[in-house]
Order: C-alpha cells, then sequence, then structure tokens
C-alpha cells in the first residue's frame, strides 16, 4: 500500500514513555453497558492518556460517566441509543470537541469525535461497516470514507500532529487478512474500500503499527463464531493512524490479545482488541 514513511532511524527503538510521553488507546467496545467492568480494569492496568471508544451504543446522557471519573478520568461522548457512538477519555483537558463532521452522508449516526489532548488532535472514528460488497449500505461506507477524507483535508495539515484512531471497518492490505483468499474482494477488504483508506495514507498519514512491525498481523477482530480467536482467524481493522509529527514520537504499537481472550476479565469480551499506541 501507498503510504507515508520516515526516514530510518526517525523513532527511537526506546519503548519507554519517559518525560512528556503519551499514550493511546482504541478500542470497539461493542456496548460500554456490556463491557464497563473491562473498561475499567483496562484504565487501571494501562493508565492511558487517553482511551477512543467506538459502539458505545449509549445516547450521551446514559453514558456511565460517573464511574469513569471515579478512576480520574473525563469523557466526551458522542452517543447513540442501540447503536455506534464513540467517546474519548482522558485525565487531561478534551479541548475543542467536535462532534461528527460537515458532509458526512450519515449525520444521524455517532461515528467521529475529536479533541485536542496534550498538543495532539485525536480523532477517533467507527467506520459504516458497509455490510457486503453491493448494498446500499457498502455504497453509504464508499461515500462515508470519500467525504470523511475530504473534511481532513479541508480542516487539518499533515504538519500538524494529529492522531486518528479506530474501527475503520476496513484492512489495509492482505497482511491484515488470516486468509487473503478468502477473504478476496468482500466487505472488509475489497479493492474499493483500500483505495478510499490509501486516500488518507497518501494525504499525509502514516500507519503506526507497520513503522516496526511488517507482518502478516497483528489481527484486532475475530468473529465470536467457529472459534475464530482460538484458530487465528482475524483481521486487522482497528487502526492507527498519524501524521508525521506523531510518526516521529512514535515508540510502539501493540495490540492486547488478553483483552479478547473469553477466560481473562470480566463478562464475556468485545470481538475487538485494544490497541496501544506509546509516543515519546
Amino acid at each position: 500500500m501507498a503510504q507515508s514513511t520516515l526516514d530510518s532511524g526517525a523513532v527511537e527503538a526506546d519503548h519507554g514513555r519517559g518525560d512528556g510521553g503519551m499514550k493511546v488507546i482504541t478500542w470497539n467496545v461493542n456496548s460500554i453497558r456490556m463491557r464497563l467492568g473491562r473498561v475499567r480494569a483496562l484504565l487501571l492496568r494501562h493508565r492511558p492518556d487517553v482511551l477512543a471508544l467506538q459502539e458505545v451504543k449509549v445516547p450521551a446522557a446514559l453514558f456511565p460517566a460517573a464511574e469513569i471519573e471515579d478512576l480520574g478520568y473525563r469523557a466526551a461522548v458522542f452517543g447513540q441509543a442501540g447503536r455506534n457512538g464513540v467517546a474519548l477519555l482522558s485525565p487531561h483537558p478534551l479541548e475543542t470537541v467536535e462532534r461528527g463532521f460537515p458532509g458526512d452522508p450519515v449525520p444521524e449516526q455517532a461515528r467521529v469525535i475529536a479533541a485536542t489532548v496534550e498538543g495532539v488532535r485525536v480523532v477517533d472514528v467507527y467506520v459504516v461497516n458497509g455490510q457486503a460488497v453491493g448494498t446500499p449500505e457498502y455504497e453509504i461506507k464508499l461515500r462515508w470514507l470519500e467525504a470523511f477524507a475530504e473534511w481532513l483535508r479541508a480542516e487539518h495539515r499533515p504538519e500538524e500532529p494529529l492522531l486518528l484512531v479506530g474501527d475503520f471497518n476496513v484492512t489495509p492490505d492482505d497482511r491484515d487478512v488470516h486468509d487473503p483468499e478468502r477473504w478476496r474482494g468482500r466487505n472488509l477488504c475489497s479493492g474499493p474500500e483500500r483505495e478510499r483508506l490509501r486516500a488518507l495514507l497518501d494525504w499525509g498519514l502514516i500507519d503506526l503499527l507497520r513503522l516496526r512491525q511488517a507482518g502478516p498481523g497483528p489481527f484486532t477482530w475475530w468473529d465470536y463464531r467457529e472459534g475464530a480467536f482460538h484458530r487465528g482467524w482475524g483481521l486487522r481493522l482497528d487502526l492507527a493512524l498519524g501524521t508525521r509529527p506523531v510518526a516521529e514520537r512514535c515508540l510502539e504499537v501493540t495490540v492486547d490479545r488478553d483483552e479478547r481472550r473469553p477466560t481473562s476479565g470480566e463478562g464475556k469480551p468485545s470481538d475487538h482488541a485494544p490497541v496501544i499506541v506509546v509516543l515519546r
């Protein structure tokens, strides 16, 4: 996939956060009500500077803000009853919060929230799923990705410290698919989706995980069915994309697979695992 790259050696090998470090986690929780215990445990375990959530599936008024505040985190929420919904949690001030974006072809769906945290603009996205190639939902997905890219180009510059995270519902390339031939041309892995994701990279974003991990994998999503997690039948749908100023600070990106294990944590896990980004 065509994308911006960093010069060799531009990113330090040190994996410690150090002074001025920042940890950002993105996670599709697939219902904050069902996963609240796990969210609280993750906050205590990792103590991130930002936790970006997708599919919280509650309106803002019903988001469990008090339980989050007990741990020292404040929340900015763009919620929706029963589906979608995104939120940003941080112990730091969430500045210039934006909910949604102009030109969204489905503005009634809560899919984007952005805020500036410690000098970094963090944009949290939950991209339209698409259902299946050739369906009306798939066409909406392509239009949504185009409109989002237009908004990004209009409102931001590649020279700014910007971190775009979330569930993109697109695999960047075949390295992100457990069985590329089985998924060839299907929703989540089709050419038109990948082309629209590539447009974001061509604008000036860098796939932070690929700075150090060539692949194949790691994966971030496994279907609940057919024992997909235990068989390794995964996809990488949850991404962290940064402009060059962010990429130059990136120390590591990891996937917390333990959070996806049915035997770890409180209650049933989400079908997604958290992605952890550590910046210098």
